[in-house]
């Protein structure tokens, strides 16, 4: 039989390990998180301001001008990642403004949303991509700005390419609307 300071103290861890997984479970903040409509269904991304402040101010601001909205997922690799943000659709395009790596310490696993770049680690612009699996050679070595916290689902229904042509997609799943759920009017 433990005594009674020991078992107070046990009540109380017990109670805290109760209440941990519901920290985890609370829903994003609506200004840093981004729905994501396409034609399968809304994709939920929690954006990361604490480790890519200026990446996501910039996706917030292109997104709140409509910038993503129709833009194809113009490069889709399975098993690996779907690429979009390039309003040519050829992966040469973007917004006009570069932005500064924000690497971090963040993993890119199923649902990691990261920056595209060009070989120069400064080069990130307008395009993005999601991480259909985990893809630990990426770490490090491009900013990740957001996760998926639902929908992931509708993200492996996108047209994908072929690994033979570099994901490149012939007639690809386009986003129908993209908005900061702080703008959502329900």
């Amino acid at each position: 039989m433990l005594n009674k300071p020991l078992r107070i103290i046990v009540l109380l861890l017990g109670f805290l390990a109760l209440l941990l997984p519901m920290q985890g479970s609370a829903a994003p903040a609506p200004e840093n998180t981004i729905y994501l409509d396409l034609p399968s269904g809304r994709v939920v991304i929690q954006m990361l301001p604490d480790i890519a402040p200026r990446h996501v101010a910039r996706i917030k601001e292109l997104t709140r001008k409509g910038f993503y909205d129709g833009i194809a997922f113009h490069r889709v690799i399975p098993g690996f990642m779907a690429q979009t943000g390039d309003p040519l659709g050829d992966g040469t395009g973007g917004s006009g403004q570069v932005l500064k790596a924000e690497f971090s310490n963040r993993r890119h696993i199923r649902g990691t949303v990261s920056m595209a770049r060009a070989s120069d680690p400064d080069s990130a612009d307008s395009q993005f991509f999601i991480c259909f699996a985990p893809a630990p050679f990426l770490d490090g070595q491009y900013t990740v700005w957001g996760q998926v916290v639902s929908g992931m689902e509708f993200v492996d229904k996108i047209t994908a390419g072929s690994r033979f042509n570099n994901g490149a997609v012939p007639n690809p799943s386009r986003i129908v609307r993209m908005r900061v759920a702080s703008d959502v009017k329900n």
